[in-house]
């Protein structure tokens, strides 16, 4: 899956010359936590939430407010920041957002702003490829790690004529000679799927159900 499939293209950005309270007016109004600042349509910066607290004084603070909300774009925000182009691998971008620890990315083509991408985005994408968000169960199932094994657990699904939503691959932290295959399956009792992975010899992992009889 690509970036651009994603990624938000309708941008709210700040200039460099404006100030923090047009920063605190625009997240409020657009309810946004990022933001990329352009100068000359070029990404040159992005404010956060956290740049936006950081820039603040604390309602506790006995320190004067005064010009707080006067600063300028350019003095509070993170400069340089990495990006994205359209066509990067959602997977490895995630990998970005992880090892930088940040929670945007611009996505830039042509040295232009083309989009934007948060990791609430990431999130909800997450979501979407697990099925997490349509009614279902929940079958986790470890396997010998070797070529066929999916198809083989798969035809107890198709037996019982069941959508499968989604296919998860893990690796087994107990033994690198299987695998936890979990699924997510359009229906809300998997009892008769569980006893027949069961029967095959699988070794179900969740719902942790005993050994059905016949």
């Amino acid at each position: 899956m690509l970036i651009e499939e994603i990624m938000k293209t309708e941008v709210y950005s700040l200039d460099p010359n404006q100030t923090v309270q047009d920063v605190v007016d625009l997240f409020n109004e657009k309810r946004i936590r990022h933001a990329p600042v352009l100068e000359n349509e070029k990404v040159i910066g992005v404010v956060t939430e956290r740049d936006l607290k950081d820039a603040l004084p604390s309602r506790f603070s006995v320190s004067p407010k005064i010009n707080a909300y006067e600063k300028k774009v350019s003095e509070i925000m993170a400069k340089n920041p990495i990006t994205a182009h359209p066509l990067d691998f959602v997977e490895e971008t995630a990998l970005i957002f992880y090892e930088h620890k940040i929670g945007c990315l611009p996505v830039v083509s042509q040295d232009k702003l083309v989009g934007f991408l948060t990791e609430t985005d990431l999130l909800y994408k997450y979501i979407e490829l697990t099925g997490a968000h349509q009614p279902g169960s929940h079958i986790e199932v470890r396997v010998p790690n070797r070529a066929g094994i999916l198809y083989e657990v798969s035809k107890v699904f198709y037996n019982h004529q069941v959508n499968v939503l989604s296919v998860l691959v893990y690796p087994d932290k107990k033994s690198s000679a299987n695998k936890i295959l979990v699924f997510r399956v359009q229906t809300m009792n998997p009892l008769a799927i569980i006893n027949d992975l069961q029967k095959e010899g699988f070794d179900v992992l969740w719902p942790n159900t005993p050994q059905m009889n016949e």
